[in-house]
């Protein structure tokens, strides 16, 4: 089984750690990518911050950031499951699980990066601000520059094994599964049953969404689920008590809808 998860805006800086090492990054296959993101980047917040701040989404408020990620090559680092602390972090608390547990997360998870490619739970980064959107001088849209390396480098860690994407659309836009993959893949999809004068429909709520793929992968994590298909990854999903639906999509490949508890709109 491999779980594709998106990274977090938000980040919790290590206080020390050892400086980043690209050769100690899982899929080094990634490295040469990975060092020219990283010199476009290094290069474009080091030179012109108020290009930077533009081009990263970022207001003047959040100029340290642009510094930060000047100083990519001396900041201290962390095992990515560590840095990345927003809603969907939270509610997996990889800290938390057993050691068995978090073995499994490791050897079954991948976190997209608009600046790594893809990183394991246990690599080692710095906090950075860069989306997976972002159009780079130098390297250009990193969707486009990701695609061709993760295309490349990508199927030696899929197996043939369930793959369970729980990526946000922009991240998923930097690696789709080939056609061999898809009859194997899962896309998560969180959807919350929502009463709008007493009838029922179901919407996506982005904070919600975010909580509840956190919580099914801590749950996963704990029983280390080894599903050997996709109707065995479903029949998982509902024995740890989730509602949920499954459907081939007409590109090819299943959809998971986890569907939540109602919520009362006046």
């Amino acid at each position: 089984m491999l779980i594709l998860l998106p990274p977090s805006e938000s980040k919790t800086r290590p206080a020390e750690g050892p400086t980043l090492d690209l050769a100690e990054l899982t899929l080094p296959g990634l490295n040469p990518t990975r060092q020219r993101v990283l010199e476009a980047l290094l290069k474009l917040c080091s030179t012109d911050r108020a290009r930077a701040r533009t081009l990263l989404g970022l207001s003047v408020l959040q100029d340290d950031e642009v510094a930060s990620n000047a100083a990519l090559l001396t900041e201290p680092t962390a095992p990515a499951i560590e840095i990345f602390s927003g809603v969907l972090y939270n509610n997996l608390g990889a800290a938390n699980l057993s050691t068995a547990s978090q073995r499994w997360l490791n050897a079954t998870s991948l976190i997209g990066s608009g600046l790594f490619g893809f990183i394991a739970p246990h690599d080692r980064i710095p906090v950075y601000r860069l989306a997976g959107d972002v159009t780079l001088p130098q390297v250009g849209s990193l969707p486009t520059l990701w695609r061709p390396a993760l295309a490349e480098v990508l199927p030696e860690r899929t197996g043939s094994g369930v793959i369970l994407d729980c990526r946000s659309q922009q991240y998923a836009a930097m690696w789709q599964p080939t056609e061999k993959l898809r009859d194997h893949t899962v896309v998560l999809r969180v959807l919350q049953r929502t009463l709008v004068d007493g009838v029922e429909r179901l919407r996506i709520v982005s904070h919600h969404n975010k909580a509840t793929k956190g919580l099914l992968v801590r749950e996963l994590a704990k029983v280390q689920a080894k599903p050997r298909n996709v109707a065995g990854l479903v029949d998982i999903v509902h024995d740890l008590g989730f509602e949920a639906r499954v459907e081939a999509t007409p590109y090819g490949g299943w959809q998971l809808d986890l569907v939540t508890d109602p919520v009362a709109v006046a």
